[in-house]
C-alpha cells in the first residue's frame, strides 16, 4: 500500500511538474500577444502586388467594412452550418471537434482534420502567420479566448466575414458579393450566401469561373446542412438548390493585369485562404507605362492583347475585356501546328511548290478566302497571305497526329477526338487563350525553346522570407534552324503579306495573322507578332460570337502597330539570331516558274535568271543547274509552210542560237545570232528533204545540240502545207 501510495505521489509530482512547465511555457511565448482592434476592423493585412521595378502598386483591402446589421440572415446561418455548427454555444473553441479531428489526425498518421472555430480563424486570418506550429497555436488560443470576452457573437461574424479572401482578388464580404453576383450584400439570396461559404475552404477549388461542377456541389452541401440545421425552409431550399451559379464575373474597375495576377496566386497556391494569404509580397513583371497604355485602347468588339518578355517569359502588360477565354485560333494556328513541324520533320522548305487547287480530302474540301488561285506557290507565300489549301495539303502529309504532338510539347494540348485536317485551319471544339498562343510564338523567337509565362516573378511572405520564384526551364520543342527560318518566312507576312500594316516599324517585326468565322460572319481576328525580345499578341471578337468586322490584318495589326510603338519609343529590340546551319542559296528561276523544279542556280547563270531562298543544311535541294555551263534547250517546234520552215525556239531568250541544215551532204548554217521566238528557213526547194540541228550557246560555250526530225518539202500543189518526218 505505501508503495502504491510513492509510486502516485511521484506520478502527481511529475504531472504537475509537467503541467506547471507548460503553463511556464504558455506564459512566455504569449506574454506580448494582445488583440489588436485595428488588424480586426481595417484589416490591414493583405496581399500586395509590385510591378517590375519593385513599386508598390495596390494592396487588397480596398473595400470599406459591410456592417453586420447589412447582412441578410442567410449569410452568418451559411458559413455556421459549414464551417462551426456550434458557433453560438460555445465560448472560441469546440472541444468535441477538436478530440474529434485529433483522433482522426492520429488513426491517419496526418494533420489533414482541422477543427478551428470560426473565432479561431478570425485571429489566425488578423493576428497571426499561416505557420503549423506548436507557438502559433497557444498565440491563437490565447487571443482567441480574449476576443471571446470582448466582442459578441455578431461582432465576431461581421469582422470575420470582413475579412475572409474569397478567391480572385475579392477580400472582404463586399468585394465577395460585387465581384460573384454584382450585388450589394442586403441583395445576397440564400444560394449566394451558400456558395459563398463554399468557397472559404479553398477559393480557387471551388470557384465557379474554373471549377462549375465542384463548386455547386458544395454549394449544394451547404445547402443541405442549412436545411438540416433549421436555417432554411423546404421550400426555400428548394429554391436555392435550383438556383444556377455565375456564368462570369461582373466587370470591375481593376485592371486585367490584377485579375491575372490573382489567378496565378490561386494557381500556385490552390488552398490559399485568408490564413495563409495575409501579409503577402506578390512580385511581378508588370510595366505600368505599358500597361497604361493598354487600358487606353477601345475597340467595338471585346478584345485582348498581351506583351510577353521573350528573355524573362514574365508578361508585361494584358488588356482582356471579356477575360481569359479560349478561342479558335484560326490560321494563327498554322505555324505552330502545320509548318514549323513540317519544317522539322524536312516534309518541305520555304521555297517547296504547293499547288493552289481545291482538293477533296475524303470530304473535307477546304477553299480559299476568295477562292482557290489553281496555280502553285510557294511555302513562304503560302505563309505570308495565309493561303488556306497548302496549308490543309502539308497537314495531310505531316499527319494530324504528328502535329498536334509538337502543339503538346507548347502548353497547346488538343483532344484525339480534334484529330483532323480542319485543324490546319484553326478547327476544333475549344481552341486556346491568347496568353497560350503567344508562348507558342515565343518559341520561335527562343530558338526553338519553349517557356510557359507569368505575370508573377516571386512570392515573400511579411518576413520576406521567398515562397515561390518563377524559374522557367525551357524545353526543346524546334531545332535552332527551324526556328530561324520561320522568323525569316514571318518577316515575309510582314514586308508583303497580311501583317503589312506593321511594315512601318522601324526594326524586324515577325507577325502571323488569322480570321475565323461562320457563314454569319467573323468572329475571331488575330495579329500575333513578335521580335527577339518581345511578344505582342491581340485577338478581336465578341464573348457571345457575334459577327465582328474586323480581319486579322486591319484592326488588331493597327492595335499591335500602336503597342509597338509605345514598347519602343526610344529603342529596338535585338537583333534575331544568325543560324549556322541555315545556308542561303540560289535557284533557277525560270525551272521553278515553270516546271515548278528546285534546282540550284547554274553558277554562270545571269542575276535575273536566279532566285533566292533559306534552306536548312538537313534539307538542302540536290539537283543543280546547268543551262548556262553546259547550255541546253528544249526540241524546237518545227512547221512547214508556203515552202518555208519555222522553228519556234523555247523560252531561253540568254542564248545565241546557231541553226544549222544538211542537205545532200551539205551543211549551211542558216542563223546564227541572239534569241528569237520564230526563226525561219526560205530557202529550201520543193520536194528536197532537209535535217537541222540546233545549238545553244552562252558566252562563247557550245551547249548539247538537238537533232530535228528529217523535214520534206513537199512539191508544189502535191501535199498540204505541212509535213515533215
Amino acid at each position: 500500500m505505501k508503495r502504491a501510495i510513492k509510486i502516485i505521489t511521484i506520478l502527481i509530482g511529475i504531472l504537475s511538474v509537467l503541467i506547471l512547465t507548460a503553463l511556464f511555457y504558455y506564459l512566455s511565448v504569449t506574454k506580448n500577444e494582445k488583440l489588436d482592434r485595428d488588424k480586426l476592423t481595417l484589416n490591414t493585412r493583405c496581399i500586395r502586388l509590385y510591378d517590375g521595378i519593385g513599386a508598390e502598386m495596390q494592396s487588397a483591402n480596398k473595400q470599406s467594412a459591410a456592417p453586420y446589421s447589412s447582412f441578410p440572415q442567410a449569410l452568418p446561418n451559411a458559413f455556421v452550418a459549414v464551417e462551426d455548427k456550434n458557433f453560438y454555444r460555445h465560448n472560441g473553441f469546440d472541444y468535441k471537434r477538436i478530440v474529434k479531428a485529433a483522433m482522426k489526425n492520429v488513426a491517419s498518421f496526418s494533420f489533414s482534420q482541422g477543427a478551428s472555430t470560426i473565432s479561431q480563424q478570425l485571429i489566425k486570418n488578423t493576428h497571426l502567420t499561416g505557420e503549423k506550429t506548436i507557438n502559433r497555436k497557444l498565440k491563437e488560443f490565447k487571443l482567441t479566448r480574449i476576443l471571446e470576452k470582448r466582442y459578441s457573437k455578431e461582432e465576431i461574424m461581421e469582422l470575420y466575414l470582413n475579412s475572409i479572401y474569397f478567391g480572385h482578388s475579392a477580400f472582404g464580404i463586399r468585394d465577395a458579393a460585387r465581384y460573384y453576383f454584382g450585388k450589394t450584400v442586403e441583395d445576397l439570396a440564400p444560394a449566394d450566401c451558400a456558395m459563398l461559404a463554399a468557397l472559404v475552404k479553398s477559393p480557387n477549388r471551388y470557384s465557379p469561373f474554373k471549377e462549375a461542377e465542384k463548386c455547386l456541389a458544395r454549394r449544394n452541401l451547404v445547402l443541405s446542412l442549412m436545411q438540416k440545421q433549421g436555417y432554411l425552409t423546404d421550400a426555400e431550399y428548394t429554391e436555392a438548390i435550383n438556383t444556377p451559379l455565375p456564368a462570369t464575373p461582373v466587370e470591375t474597375a481593376e485592371d486585367d493585369y490584377v485579375t491575372r495576377v490573382y489567378e496565378e496566386l490561386t494557381e500556385l497556391f490552390p488552398d490559399i485562404g485568408s490564413d495563409n494569404a495575409a501579409d503577402l509580397r506578390v512580385y511581378t513583371f508588370c510595366d505600368r507605362n505599358l500597361q497604361s497604355e493598354l487600358n487606353k485602347l477601345q475597340a467595338e468588339s471585346d478584345f485582348s492583347v498581351l506583351v510577353r518578355d521573350n528573355v524573362s517569359h514574365g508578361i508585361k502588360a494584358i488588356r482582356a475585356t471579356a477575360g481569359a477565354l479560349k478561342r479558335l485560333p484560326a490560321s494563327a494556328i498554322k505555324p505552330l501546328l502545320v509548318y514549323a513541324p513540317a519544317f522539322e520533320e524536312n516534309i518541305v522548305s520555304p521555297l517547296t511548290p504547293i499547288l493552289d487547287q481545291k482538293t477533296d480530302f475524303g470530304g473535307y474540301s477546304p477553299d480559299d478566302y476568295g477562292g482557290a488561285t489553281n496555280g502553285y506557290v510557294s511555302v513562304r507565300q503560302a505563309i505570308a497571305k495565309s493561303i488556306n489549301i497548302p496549308a490543309v495539303k502539308i497537314l495531310n502529309e505531316l499527319g494530324a497526329e504528328r502535329g498536334a504532338a509538337y502543339l503538346k510539347k507548347m502548353n497547346l494540348d488538343i483532344p484525339e477526338e480534334d484529330y483532323s485536317l480542319a485543324l490546319a485551319l484553326g478547327g476544333m471544339k475549344e481552341g486556346f487563350t491568347l496568353p497560350a498562343l503567344a508562348d507558342g510564338y515565343a518559341t520561335f523567337a527562343n530558338q526553338g525553346n519553349f517557356a510557359p509565362s507569368r505575370t508573377i516573378a516571386r512570392i515573400e511572405d511579411g518576413r520576406g522570407k521567398t515562397l515561390y520564384r518563377f524559374m522557367p526551364a525551357p524545353q526543346r520543342v524546334f531545332s535552332e534552324d527551324v526556328s530561324c527560318i520561320m522568323n525569316d518566312v514571318l518577316q515575309t507576312t510582314v514586308q508583303s503579306g497580311t501583317a503589312k500594316k506593321l511594315k512601318t516599324l522601324p526594326f524586324p517585326v515577325c507577325a502571323k495573322t488569322g480570321t475565323g468565322g461562320t457563314d454569319a460572319g467573323n468572329t475571331d481576328a488575330y495579329t500575333i507578332s513578335y521580335t527577339k525580345n518581345d511578344v505582342v499578341a491581340v485577338w478581336m471578337g465578341n464573348r457571345d460570337n457575334t459577327p465582328i468586322t474586323a480581319t486579322g490584318g486591319g484592326l488588331p495589326a493597327n492595335m499591335a502597330l500602336r503597342v509597338w510603338k509605345s514598347l519602343y519609343t526610344d529603342s529596338k529590340p535585338d537583333p534575331f539570331p544568325v543560324c549556322d546551319d541555315v545556308v542561303t542559296l540560289d535557284y533557277d528561276l525560270e525551272e521553278y516558274e515553270t516546271n515548278q523544279k528546285i534546282l540550284i542556280a547554274d553558277p554562270l547563270a545571269p542575276v535575273y535568271t536566279r532566285g533566292t531562298e533559306i534552306f536548312r543544311k538537313s534539307n538542302l535541294p540536290l539537283a543543280k543547274s546547268e543551262k548556262f555551263t553546259l547550255p541546253n534547250i528544249e526540241t524546237p517546234k518545227v512547221s512547214v509552210k508556203n515552202q518555208t520552215v519555222y522553228f519556234e525556239l523555247c523560252q531561253t531568250k540568254y542564248y545565241d542560237y546557231v541553226i544549222k541544215r544538211e542537205n545532200r551532204g551539205k551543211t549551211t548554217t542558216i542563223y546564227n545570232g541572239k534569241y528569237q521566238k520564230t526563226i525561219c528557213d526560205n530557202s529550201v526547194r520543193a520536194g528536197e528533204s532537209y535535217r537541222y540541228t540546233v545549238i545553244p550557246i552562252y558566252n562563247g560555250t557550245e551547249g548539247r545540240a538537238v537533232v530535228l526530225p528529217l523535214v520534206r518539202i513537199p512539191k508544189t500543189n502535191a501535199l498540204p502545207d505541212e509535213w515533215w518526218d
